[in-house]
């Protein structure tokens, strides 16, 4: 699937506020974009807290000519260019290829020993960059707050879903005794359950495994409203909501009645599901959710509800089918786009760890961070990729009875001594500094 880069999902959650609407009245835009700019961000790779209307503006203004992708971090034009002049390069690319142990300080006494640069005046992160160019080196969002507040109802099925977690009960479950919480997502126009789900956590990964189960039901939705719960502010639930065109918004805090329908579900669950459980059948979590999807299925889905009219929630929501956005080819790809990724440092020995398990990976990443692209709901580990999201490797379960009797790449031997050089050197000039009357 295609890459999103890190700084497109924190610019499009400040701009939450402006493009969770579809229609802004006179004037609120500017009064949205002061309201943002007076807010404190932890903006990635800046020390920086606050961020100006004019930048907003420009940000919105990408957002709306190119969506997310507009967003993205731009490479500068000079990027990968060196400002050294060509004869200091020329030099650090010759000092490192003679003998690639140098290090970066060696190599700035060396040219400074040679006369080649004036003291301290060669940056070291000039040469690191200069050496990684040249493959020498080894080397969230914030809160989209909606401010509407009158109540409403959206027109068309599909048009926006709300989602929320309620805490349930304490049951015994496979000998133990387990809190259970209820992760729902439900249709605004409708009011269908999309996808529901007893967990035994809130965390994140719980709820896109609902998600991905309601995608699947009821198809893409446009919006997606949620609390501001740290579950729901993950970079992963982002990313996905991004890659599917979702509009994430999340509720401002301590503002119940903006997912009041869904409240509303919670009381109904309360009242006839939960108090009319017989906890003798539960023995398992696959018990309680058998019941919970049996309940809404033929009992919720199928009554009629008092803001629907004469319509129950599923044939309002079967009313307006031809409008829902369907999977359609995602429906393949789905399973990628809810797989995470995880960064890791290569070992030495060329693996990684995940979940308490050891990978291999290619040998010649070793020292290096990867991105480890795993599936989460399952624990599998995929491949690896690179910062950018390009497939970089497989990682394979760490077999170590087997690599006992694999063969070894090695690398070609290293001369015993100092390697000849045909420039500078720097042991020879300190020589040469300290016994000027030395015969060579």
């Amino acid at each position: 699937m295609n890459h999103i880069d890190e700084m497109a999902l924190f610019r499009l959650g400040v701009l939450g506020p402006l493009v969770s609407r579809d229609v802004l009245a006179r004037g609120e835009l500017a009064r949205l974009m002061h309201q943002i700019a007076q807010q404190e961000y932890a903006i990635p790779g800046s020390r920086r807290r606050h961020i100006s209307e004019k930048t907003l503006r420009v940000w919105y203004d990408l957002w709306r000519r190119d969506g997310v992708a507009g967003l993205a971090s731009k490479p500068r034009n000079d990027r990968g260019a060196s400002k050294l002049p060509e004869a200091v390069q020329a030099a650090v690319i010759a000092a490192k290829r003679e003998n690639p142990r140098r290090s970066i300080r060696q190599i700035r006494l060396l040219l400074e020993g040679a006369a080649i640069v004036p003291r301290d005046s060669l940056s070291r992160s000039a040469v690191h960059r200069l050496l990684k160019t040249h493959g020498l080196s080894r080397v969230t969002g914030p809160t989209v707050v909606p401010d509407e507040k009158r109540s409403f109802v959206a027109e068309h099925a599909g048009s926006i879903w709300y989602g929320d977690v309620l805490h349930g009960p304490t049951l015994l479950l496979n000998g133990r005794r387990r809190k259970v919480y209820l992760v729902s997502l439900m249709d605004d126009a409708s009011r269908l359950i999309a996808h529901s789900a007893f967990c035994l956590s809130e965390n994140a990964l719980e709820i896109e495994g609902v998600l991905k189960q309601a995608l699947m039901r009821r198809g893409i939705p446009g919006k997606l409203v949620v609390d501001n719960g740290s579950a729901y502010r993950s970079a992963t639930l982002q990313g996905i909501c991004a890659r599917l065109g979702i509009r994430l918004v999340h509720c401002q805090p301590y503002q119940p009645t903006s997912k009041g329908k869904l409240e509303r579900w919670h009381r109904t669950l309360r009242s006839l599901f939960l108090a009319e459980l017989d906890t003798t059948h539960i023995r398992e979590l696959g018990d309680l959710n058998a019941r919970l999807w049996a309940w809404i299925e033929t009992i919720y889905h199928q009554s009629r509800h008092s803001a629907l009219g004469e319509h129950t929630p599923l044939s309002r929501y079967q009313q307006d089918l031809p409008r829902i956005r369907l999977l359609g080819p995602l429906a393949a790809q789905l399973d990628e786009l809810f797989w995470h990724r995880v960064k890791r440092l290569v070992r030495r020995d060329g693996t990684v760890s995940y979940n308490g398990k050891q990978f291999e990976v290619p040998y010649e990443l070793t020292g290096q961070h990867i991105q480890l692209v795993v599936d989460p709901h399952t624990g599998t580990v995929m491949h690896v990729e690179n910062d950018e999201g390009k497939y970089i490797g497989m990682a394979t379960p760490l077999d170590a009875i087997a690599n006992s009797t694999r063969r070894r790449q090695r690398p070609a031997a290293e001369p015993a001594t100092a390697p000849t050089t045909t420039g500078p050197n720097l042991i020879e000039l300190a020589h040469q500094q300290h016994y000027p009357h030395t015969e060579q």
